[in-house]
């Protein structure tokens, strides 16, 4: 039987180490089969989600654990069991969430605050600060994924967010939902 598990490294960033990591997972017979990665700040991100026979789970486990050695931080889980086997349930609907304005503290906050609210999962997140065009100051840009709980809406997720974005001075655009993936 096989074993799948999501883990996530930290450290510092640097040519090769993507290499390294993918090494690791092939040499014990690993299947990589997602993962995002990132550099934020000098230092390398990253959650990977890989498929091992059980008799070498332990042995990847450790071979990723020795990349500490290089100033690496490995954490390493079983991939979470998705409900009940055979179970009949309606694919829940993904949206995807925009947000532009001015930058201050507390927007990511105040948004997800709202999607907390509306039960809705946040998939993906990502974000970040950019200078203005012209000068001006700093942008706030975000972009989100989210699984709508059944029986959710987009209209009063969408009401919701409207009534924060005025008080934020943002920008909040929602796609319609699409199927899960």
């Amino acid at each position: 039987m096989d074993a799948t598990l999501v883990m996530t490294i930290i450290g510092p960033d640097r040519p090769g180490l993507v290499q390294t990591v993918a090494a690791r997972v092939a040499d014990l017979g690993g299947n990589w089969l997602e993962s995002r990665m990132c550099h934020l700040g000098g230092q390398f991100a990253g959650i990977l989600r890989v498929e091992v026979s059980a008799e070498r789970r332990a042995r990847l486990e450790a071979a990723l654990q020795g990349l500490a050695s290089e100033g690496l931080q490995v954490a390493v889980q079983a991939e979470a069991a998705r409900g009940r086997a055979g179970s009949r349930e309606e694919p829940a609907a993904l949206t995807q969430v925009d947000v532009v304005g001015q930058d201050r503290p507390g927007i990511l906050r105040s948004v997800s605050s709202v999607f907390a609210t509306h039960q809705a999962n946040v998939e993906e997140l990502s974000s970040e600060i950019v200078s203005t065009p012209m000068g001006g100051g700093t942008l706030f840009q975000a972009r989100a994924v989210l699984r709508l709980p059944a029986g959710g809406t987009l209209a009063s997720l969408r009401s919701d967010l409207e009534k924060i974005a005025a008080d934020l001075m943002v920008d909040i655009r929602l796609e319609p939902p699409r199927a899960s993936r």
